[in-house]
């Protein structure tokens, strides 16, 4: 059942459900959210169960903006280094979550058992208004929400309503909030090391990251990771369609097109995404045209997936993104998708 937020019976026939220990589809700025009570271990059981995710990947826990964020943080973080308190000024709320040392005793469930928990303090307003009401609770409050995204487990996000409808089916209450204005999951940052390592990229740079905290962001891809906490997202095929997704520079894609146009008989219904020319017209191709910077690619990337796999096309192919800073959060999930 999708309910919209403009509608006054919404966020408390939400929160009613969510302190009965079940589950709401929640809209952010990132993506939706599948969300329920980050300390009920029988609610988070049936998040697991909901998405076909494996209960030892952990969960990213969502916390009011309260006093500046520092209630919900001190309430699930054991501490939080000069520098994490330094990105949450920056960044928070917003699409950035913070992996720190966790209370002993709480959310361990959402946590996938780990020692460690994934803090994120959303903006979105609608977000916002569940977070606070559920943390104003006369009768007991909710710290925190544990909301992965509201998809099948490595599928494609959903970045609308009717995307999650489509994924997890009506029975589920899911609060309308609109498309999500940035498309794309949150940078994680793992603040557990001693240093700031980025564990993945979104719509927050590690050049911004190091700016606000006064330090090297370290990379995922360095042996600092050797025993790093596991984050949501970061497994190597994520992000998938049923379609398979192939990636190729404008060059070889353009040449595939025409070997694809030239099969006898004809060929699969393919779809494809790009940005630097514009291909003919041909039966059983569905083409998007990829917008020119990278903050509208991201905003859309997941609904276009969505939208050439619901066409039927065997394979999307893409092409690939320029190697630059700003597309690192694309080109990841891109990569991921066709993994």
């Amino acid at each position: 059942m999708i309910l919209s937020l403009a509608d006054p019976t919404a966020l408390p026939r939400a929160v009613q459900t969510l302190v009965e220990g079940g589950l709401v589809g929640i809209p952010t700025e990132t993506v939706y959210g599948l969300g329920a009570d980050a300390c009920n271990a029988a609610a988070v059981a049936r998040i697991f169960a909901a998405k076909g995710r494996p209960a030892d990947h952990p969960l990213i826990v969502h916390v009011a903006d309260l006093d500046g964020g520092a209630s919900g943080v001190a309430y699930f973080a054991q501490q939080v280094p000069d520098f994490a308190q330094a990105l949450m000024a920056a960044f928070w709320p917003g699409a950035l979550t913070l992996i720190l040392p966790r209370r002993p005793g709480v959310a361990a469930a959402a946590a996938g058992g780990q020692d460690s928990v994934g803090l994120r303090c959303p903006s979105h307003p609608g977000a916002q208004a569940l977070l606070r009401a559920l943390r104003q609770r006369p009768d007991g409050a909710i710290w925190g929400v544990a909301a992965p995204s509201a998809n099948r487990f490595g599928r494609v996000s959903p970045t609308t309503a009717a995307h999650v409808q489509s994924e997890l089916g009506d029975g589920l209450l899911i609060l309308d909030g609109g498309p999500c204005s940035l498309g794309i999951e949150s940078t994680i940052v793992d603040c557990t090391r001693g240093v700031p390592v980025l564990l993945r990229p979104g719509s927050i740079s590690a050049q911004a990251l190091a700016q606000a905290c006064g330090q090297l962001v370290r990379s995922a891809a360095e042996r600092v990771l050797a025993d790093a906490p596991r984050a949501s997202g970061t497994l190597q095929s994520h992000y998938a369609p049923r379609a398979r997704v192939r990636l190729f520079d404008a060059q070889a894609l353009q040449a595939a097109l025409q070997t694809w146009a030239a099969t006898a008989p004809a060929p699969a219904e393919i779809g494809i995404y790009v940005r630097s020319f514009l291909p003919a017209i041909m039966p059983g191709l569905w083409h998007q045209r990829m917008p020119t910077a990278a903050a509208q690619t991201a905003h859309e990337l997941f609904a276009v997936l969505r939208f050439l796999d619901d066409a039927g096309v065997q394979e999307i192919w893409v092409e690939t993104v320029p190697a630059t800073p700003e597309w690192a959060a694309v080109a990841d999930r891109l990569q991921r998708a066709s993994a």
